[in-house]
């Protein structure tokens, strides 16, 4: 565990993960300097935050005074490249992930959950199991809950789920989760890796680097991205898979979700008893099985705990049914693979909100699902004209100011038996705040009619 009592840290970035960073800074007797380029305004609620923790800020721009410190704590919001980054490296100053700063500070055991579709369903899936099972585990990380308000709670026999996205898995050095999850990898952030899909995967791989003998490793089978060979042959490494059988960790079998040990079945849960649908959640649960098996949690409770799971706001979350329309809010869709599983979860006809800040995305993927389901598009956003030149020759396609008004037409044209589906594909920093206000104010417009 590191010392920095005394010391000056400065953190770049004045929201969710930075607030959590400096706050533990604070705790630990360091000197926190939270430095931010939003202009005053954006940022206001969150340094009325810091005024009321006493901790020095900077808005509009990055001073010299960020520099003078013992290192540098980023925000999985600020790009690599971004130039506070590239002065730091150019001084010689060491720059950490928030999640790489909190976890030298966790007692517990960490089980760290990436990919890239899947982090937020499954990391509250294993929360929800873990603790329904008695073993006491906190939910953080890109989920919304910075690790670093959580992490000096954490006691030795407990756990904390962490989802961990790419960006705060760039800069990690030492991080080392008991158990480590890759979901799967498909491209996405394309526009933050310099367009170069092999960076974005290796970023997902620095989850396992540091791990060994006594840490677990859980991958698909069924992602050809997944690595067949790693760095660390010693880890010991479970699969799950929806189409092949796994002698080691779960697959699904006769419409069961199967568990074996060294080949012998361990568990084993009917898709019918589990809350969720689909072929992608089936493979999230058993990502989670594994997870509750490898502490060798109770079989009944484990499957008790998989039929009264919730499920995750803004992830495929009904919203309400009218004039026998359904209206879903898959606001976390943020890349075209996320609307693939969203397109093949409904049999019913589609009236599909489809836009936003575009991160290279490639509609080939999803042209012949839309064909088949997609009665219209309705394309919002920084990214509509790319929608509307791409699908407009298959289906019909409308571009919106608002999202509101995507709504309000949407409730005019389906008919019953239709579903109005929010799954936008794009990242949502060109109209809201995060994919979060994207779907609250969705679920407000829905709520309105």
């Amino acid at each position: 565990m590191i010392s920095i009592a005394g010391k000056k840290i400065s953190i770049i970035g004045a929201v969710r993960s930075g607030l959590g960073a400096a706050r533990l800074v604070k705790s630990l007797g360091g000197v926190p300097f939270v430095s931010d380029s939003a202009p005053k305004e954006k940022i206001q609620k969150n340094l009325e935050l810091l005024d009321g923790e006493n901790i020095s800020y900077e808005f509009a721009g990055h001073s010299e005074r960020v520099y003078d410190c013992e290192f540098m704590i980023t925000s999985p919001g600020v790009p690599s490249d971004s130039q506070v980054l590239v002065n730091a490296r150019a001084k010689g100053i060491k720059i950490i992930s928030e999640v790489e700063f909190a976890s030298n500070f966790c007692k517990g055991k960490i089980i760290s959950i990436t990919g890239t579709n899947g982090k937020t369903t499954t990391t509250s899936l294993c929360a929800h199991v873990l603790n329904e099972c008695g073993l006491k585990t906190y939910l953080a990380g890109n989920i919304g809950i910075a690790f670093s308000d959580v992490v000096l709670n954490v006691k030795e026999d407990e756990c904390v789920a962490l989802e961990t996205s790419s960006f705060q898995l760039d800069h990690v050095d030492t991080f080392k989760p008991s158990v480590a999850t890759i979901l799967n990898i498909t491209p996405d952030h394309l526009d933050r890796y310099g367009h170069e899909l092999q960076n974005y995967i290796n970023s997902k791989l620095n989850v396992f680097k540091n791990q060994d003998e006594n840490d677990f490793l859980i991958l698909n089978a069924d992602d050809e991205r997944t690595p067949g060979e790693i760095s660390n042959p010693n880890v010991k490494r479970l699969y799950f898979s929806l189409h092949k059988t796994v002698s080691d960790g779960a697959c699904l079998e006769d419409g069961k979700m199967v568990y074996r040990r060294n080949g012998n079945v361990e568990f084993s849960c009917g898709i019918n008893e589990f809350s969720l649908v689909g072929e992608h959640n089936y493979a999230n649960a058993m990502a989670v099985i594994i997870i509750a098996k490898i502490f060798n949690l109770d079989n009944d409770k484990i499957k008790s705990a998989l039929g009264n799971f919730p499920g995750v706001e803004h992830r495929l979350e009904f919203v309400r049914e009218l004039d026998g329309v359904k209206y879903i809010n898959d606001s976390k869709a943020t890349n075209v693979d996320s609307v693939w599983y969203a397109l093949r979860s409904f049999e019913e006809p589609i009236f599909l909100i489809l836009g936003g800040k575009d991160k290279g995305n490639d509609y080939n993927q999803i042209r012949d699902l839309v064909i088949k389901k997609v009665k219209k598009i309705y394309a919002i956003g920084s990214s509509a004209d790319k929608v509307f030149n791409f699908f407009h020759s298959l289906v019909k396609v409308e571009i919106k100011k608002s999202l509101e008004e995507c709504v309000n037409t949407a409730s005019s044209e389906a008919r019953e038996n239709d579903v109005v589906l929010l799954s936008p594909a794009c990242a949502s920093f060109d109209m809201f705040n995060d994919y979060e206000h994207r779907g609250r104010v969705f679920k407000e417009a829905v709520n309105k009619l």
